[in-house]
């Protein structure tokens, strides 16, 4: 399908999802497959109408590339993630657990709600579930048009191998793990003198210090102070947050590769760039954009340290857990701290980074309900699967041992996304964000002072990071 056809294909999508509904007639379409043709019950307008309103639209005004800082407030104030996640299990609940179609023009669009079917299209990827999905694609085409996550065939493979091999994903801890952690107790160390000078630390201090981390770690120490990468990363970011409906800024995409390039021709001893520099790598790899996405997926990694730090200055009998786990694991121990990894995973189930999962059909799948056509955009909304009160006993309380027991496969608890196409920088994420909560508490534990009520029998459905803040509990750190 040429990009004329994409963008007129996802403008109607959109259009349906957020304007064209009132128009059209409310009535009740079949919950059932259609016996004539054998296809998947499709949900009512109404319905349709709902799922737009109460899951996609607070998903897409925060910000699904880069947040909105003022709706993510706004979407904590209203607790809208929780209105989300009720709304898909009355969806479920009435159209039972089979994948269900989404009556739009022009636009094939099918939601998931059973836990084998989410197993399935994670399973089945990239083939016959791509994960290049044209929303996807419009998306990410603004800072990486050759990223892993949108390509196919034979490019996609050899990306996909790239990112495994820099990364590490086999490893439960990265090969440059003692270059590593020295360099985030030296950041932890400089958001704490911030915090100390600032009497508090909030979102802002830690942010400085996370990003001087990520940088440090993916092109080394000469990259530590470069905020002008930092903000052409932005930029890109926010074009694409509107996908089709942003024009590309080529002349800061440029810029951006070729600043990329230059770190990446350096290839500064202990940093992953040094790992790329080692690689035997073909015309397909295109290394300067596979980076892209790493510094994408270290900035929500950050949002999920930070909202971990809050689970932990709220929960006193595992935060004497963590503390005793940090006392017990100094220095190159640090790149295994089991409790503050599970820390750190329900911080992103209780409030997952990737709200929504996309893939799409490369042919025509059969389902116990009914067949799904080639081409359908497959939608799996991760709050509803990680925070869905009717199923999991746990769903919204602060629950680490879910991850320390191996009990995440109850039902699909999906932070990382799950298989053949899982994050790639999974276990290098929970050993920097967990050495990193380690250096944050070694002294202390802060306490959170501003932010979200934390209750800790009903955790709120929205945790807004940009708000919280922290005071510092000892004055010699």
């Amino acid at each position: 399908m040429n990009k004329r056809n994409d963008n007129l294909r996802l403008a109607a999508g959109a259009l349906g999802l957020l304007g064209g509904f009132a128009l059209g007639k409310l009535i009740s379409k079949s919950t059932k497959a259609d016996p004539a043709t054998g296809a998947l019950p499709r949900a009512s307008i109404l319905d349709t109408a709902a799922l737009a309103m109460d899951v996609l639209a607070p998903t897409l005004a925060k910000g699904v590339i880069i947040r909105r800082p003022a709706v993510v407030a706004l979407a904590e104030k209203l607790d809208l993630d929780r209105r989300a996640v009720e709304r898909m299990q009355t969806l479920r609940n009435k159209y039972g657990h089979g994948p269900v179609m989404l009556p739009l023009p022009l636009r094939k669009q099918a939601v998931v709600f059973a836990p084998e079917h989410v197993r399935r299209v994670l399973d089945q990827s990239p083939e016959p579930f791509a994960t290049a999905s044209s929303e996807k694609r419009a998306a990410l085409s603004h800072f990486e048009p050759k990223g892993v996550l949108i390509s196919n065939g034979a490019e996609r493979a050899e990306r996909r191998r790239f990112n495994e091999d820099v990364l590490d994903t086999r490893r439960a801890s990265h090969h440059l793990a003692q270059r590593f952690l020295p360099v985030v107790d030296e950041e932890a160390g400089r958001i704490l003198a911030i915090a100390r000078e600032r009497g508090e630390l909030d979102w802002d201090a830690f942010a400085q210090g996370w990003y001087r981390l990520v940088r440090r770690v993916v092109f080394g120490d000469a990259a530590s102070d470069d905020q002008e990468l930092n903000d052409w990363t932005v930029q890109l970011r926010q074009a694409a947050n509107w996908a089709f409906l942003h024009p590309k800024k080529k002349r800061v995409q440029a810029k951006f590769f070729a600043r990329i390039q230059a770190y990446l021709d350096r290839a500064e001893a202990g940093s992953l760039a040094a790992v790329i520099a080692r690689r035997p790598n073909t015309a397909d790899t295109a290394p300067e954009q596979q980076v892209p996405q790493w510094l994408f997926a270290f900035d929500a990694a950050g949002m999920t340290t930070f909202r971990a730090l809050a689970l932990l200055a709220t929960h006193p009998e595992q935060a004497a857990q963590a503390e005793e786990e940090v006392r017990a694991h100094q220095g190159p121990e640090r790149q295994l701290l089991p409790f503050l990894r599970a820390t750190v995973l329900e911080a992103v189930r209780l409030w997952p980074t990737t709200p929504a999962i996309l893939r799409q059909t490369t042919r025509e799948t059969r389902w116990y309900n009914g067949r799904m056509p080639a081409q359908t955009g497959v939608l799996l909304y991760t709050p509803f699967f990680h925070r869905d009160d009717q199923r999991l006993p746990y769903a919204n309380r602060f629950a680490p041992e879910v991850w320390l027991e191996g009990r995440q496969d109850e039902w699909p608890l999906i932070p990382f996304s799950g298989g053949p196409a899982t994050c790639p920088a999974r276990n290098l994420v929970l050993m920097l964000a967990s050495a990193m909560l380690a250096k944050l508490i070694e002294g202390g534990l802060p306490r959170l002072v501003s932010g979200s009520p934390m209750n800790p029998i009903r955790l709120p459905g929205t945790l807004n990071n940009y708000g919280l803040h922290f005071a510092l509990t000892t004055q010699d750190r």
